[in-house]
């Protein structure tokens, strides 16, 4: 019998031998290409190769990675869904089947090369099988978030030159309908859930589509799979900005394998054991790199949340799926974090008591894990047994081992409090330009606040640092994006000569090489007496002594003095609008004050002075420890209602629904952008602002 072999990028881990299958699985062929960048969707890129280690590895494209996950584990659970109520299996083989079937039909309804499927809905088996399937027929994969507008799915439909579009249910195709003639490309639109509930012969339910493609020869589709290079084009991310038309993000075959391979070695994950639960949209790429091309890699298996997830079923599906490996943004752990503070509230005073002492010998396991020193206190097991293991089964996360968060900043708070749970929380750092992560924290390796360490075979540069080290934060590997679609000025501004990606995000390297965000360049406030204040390290120093207060907005630009807009924390509702009652950290925090409010209007109609005061004495131990009296805050105000995407307030956020959705470590750059609040900075700050 010959022996196992390991996986180059996946150390500790075997491989069984490949069983053969009858498409060709030999490496491509790069396509040929003389630069590192493109912004046509027809050209090859030249790969940020190395002569060894990780970045030196063979290109392969997604089709022969996925083919040889079969080849080894095709018997493998591969996609879990509820239909009717009961869970629905697909294997590793009959995904791959389905797959291939969808490319066949795609080809029948005419997709052209290089031209996009738009994927409009929820997470799904089909969703899944409709991107694979357009990139296996040589088309761009191309999600559209579920929350955009008929004009926004027009841009994205049309930018891509998409030939068909899948969606959902009957209100997304009604989006699709309404700009159906300005998509002089679009051939077909395909229903996965529902009836059609109107005949037309472009329309197409899902069982219709996938019989479409039968009679196509497999040696056609073939010949389409045998061709594709892992230099070109196979998918398509759209960032939406708060200013102009969204940028379409184009990776190749190798942006996302490589990347899957890279990010699997640095963690403690095996094949064909590791379980997901797929619920973030997969039209942004952190769900998209982690829910298929990384369970592809390692034939994981994925579990689909239902579609109101985010609205409170998530945990149902946690509880049923019990995933080994969870991305969550950091409104779902703070949605988890509030849940459970409102229950430990209303538990007795004995209750109370031992899960504040387990809590904090959590906190001290966690941190001694942390600082390498893996010290277990007395009482940790006792600990263990009286609350964690209860915690994490009441969460669905009693099997993970892997617990990360990612795609916009989460506070020192929340990060502490799931560690003194047990459940450190693994930060990881990138951008859809970079196919997702540049950074990675494993539970072996993190440091609190830090998005964790460099991927193998990539860089990291740190231009113009100051005096602290903290500089922009550049990227180089094969992570880096191709270009932006069409937009070749915008590509250059992201790409500097050399092929280096510019973040626009300012960080800083400890000693032990973990990267810190520490803000980012366009949020720097220049006052009127020319000093450069980086608002985020003051905005975080006033929300870490006042635990009411939600958001911290720093202003100052041009102005001879530094002002800040504050928002109380309020109940979120199911829509991710924020309510007038107060939440329950911050109905704890009246209560220590002796106050009776229950709701934001009340603090402020009454001017509650001791809220007031606790916020003025927090602003002055803040100030205490400026660096300078330019970087004291001189006034402040609460404003009424909590920020949010619905309401405008943020937009810039690497975040998922429904609170935004692309790049920006801090949400208020919106805000400093544009003077949206300047009613309340001249009516409730005074003139001289």
């Amino acid at each position: 019998m010959a022996p196992k072999r390991g996986c180059p990028y996946c150390p500790n881990t075997e491989e069984p031998e490949a069983v053969p299958l009858s498409t060709a699985t030999a490496p491509a062929t790069l396509a040929p290409a003389d630069q590192l960048w493109s912004t046509s969707r027809d050209k090859a890129v030249r790969l940020r190769m190395e002569g060894s280690g990780p970045a030196s590895e063979t290109p392969v494209t997604i089709h022969q990675m996925f083919l040889e996950t079969v080849g080894k584990y095709g018997d493998h659970p591969a996609l879990v869904s509820k239909k009717g109520g009961q869970w629905v299996t697909l294997t590793w083989r009959q995904y791959y089947e389905q797959c291939r079937a969808a490319a066949k039909s795609f080809l029948k309804l005419g997709l052209e090369r290089y031209h996009g499927v738009g994927i409009l809905g929820f997470n799904s088996p089909e969703w899944f099988i409709s991107d694979v399937g357009c990139i296996f027929a040589g088309g761009l994969g191309t999600g559209i978030y579920t929350t955009n507008t008929p004009e926004a799915c027009q841009y994205v439909a049309a930018s891509s030159e998409a030939n068909i579009l899948v969606v959902e249910n009957q209100k997304q195709l009604e989006k699709i309908l309404q700009v159906k003639d300005q998509l002089p490309h679009l051939k077909a639109i395909v229903q996965y859930k529902g009836e059609l509930q109107q005949k037309a012969p472009f329309l197409y339910t899902w069982a219709e589509f996938m019989k479409l493609g039968e009679e196509v020869p497999d040696e056609q589709l073939n010949a389409v799979t045998d061709s594709l290079r892992a230099n070109e084009c196979c998918t398509l991310i759209f960032t939406s900005g708060t200013t102009g038309n969204p940028k379409g993000v184009m990776l190749s075959h190798d942006n996302l394998t490589w990347t899957a391979y890279t990010a699997c070695s640095m963690v403690n994950v095996k094949y064909a054991e590791e379980v997901l639960v797929s619920y973030l949209p997969l039209s942004h790429v952190a769900a998209q790199l982690c829910d298929m091309w990384m369970a592809t890699r390692l034939a994981m298996t994925t579990y689909f949340a239902e579609p109101d997830a985010l609205k409170g079923s998530l945990v149902n599906t946690l509880k049923e799926a019990r995933p080994t490996c969870f991305l969550g943004v950091p409104r779902v752990w703070e949605k988890m974090q509030e849940k459970m503070k409102a229950i430990g509230a209303k538990a007795t005073p004995m209750r109370r008591t031992v899960a504040g002492w387990a809590k904090s010998i959590g906190l001290q396991y966690n941190y001694s894990v942390m600082n390498g020193e893996n010290r277990v206190p007395w009482g940790f097991m006792l600990a263990n047994n009286l609350v964690f293991k209860k915690v994490r089964e009441s969460l669905g996360l009693d099997r993970c081992k892997l617990c990360f968060t990612g795609a916009a900043p989460i506070t020192k708070e929340t990060l502490e409090y799931f560690m003194s749970l047990n459940i450190p929380l693994l930060e990881l750092y990138g951008m859809s330009e970079s196919a997702g992560p540049h950074t990675i924290s494993d539970s072996q390796s993190y440091r609190i606040t830090s998005c964790g360490k460099l991927m193998p075979g990539c860089k990291t540069k740190l231009e113009n640092p100051d005096e602290d080290g903290s500089g922009e934060v550049c990227f180089w590997g094969r992570h880096v994006f191709m270009g932006y679609l069409n937009m070749p000025d915008k590509t250059a501004e992201a790409l500097d000569q050399d092929g280096w990606l510019h973040s626009g995000d300012l960080g800083r390297h400890d000693q032990n090489d973990f990267l810190y965000i520490t803000g980012r360049i366009k949020e720097l406030i220049i006052t009127a007496g020319g000093e450069n204040i980086p608002p985020v390290p003051i905005e975080d120093a006033v929300k870490a002594e006042v635990p009411i207060i939600s958001n911290a907005m720093l202003i100052g630009d041009k102005l001879k003095f530094l002002s800040m807009l504050l928002t109380l924390k309020c109940v979120v509702d199911d829509n991710g609008e924020p309510t007038d009652e107060l939440s329950h950290e911050a109905l704890s925090f009246c209560q220590q004050h002796n106050v009776t409010a229950t709701t934001v209007s009340e603090i402020i109609a009454n001017k509650e002075p001791a809220i007031y005061k606790a916020i003025q004495e927090g602003m002055e131990r803040a100030n205490a420890r400026a660096t300078s009296n330019a970087q004291k805050i001189q006034k402040w105000v609460i404003l009424e209602r909590d920020f949010s995407a619905t309401g405008g307030e943020l937009g810039e956020l690497f975040c998922f629904l429904p609170f935004g959705n692309v790049k920006c470590p801090h949400p208020t750059l919106v805000l400093r952008k544009y003077s949206l609040l300047i009613g309340h900075i001249n009516t409730r700050l005074g003139a001289r602002l």
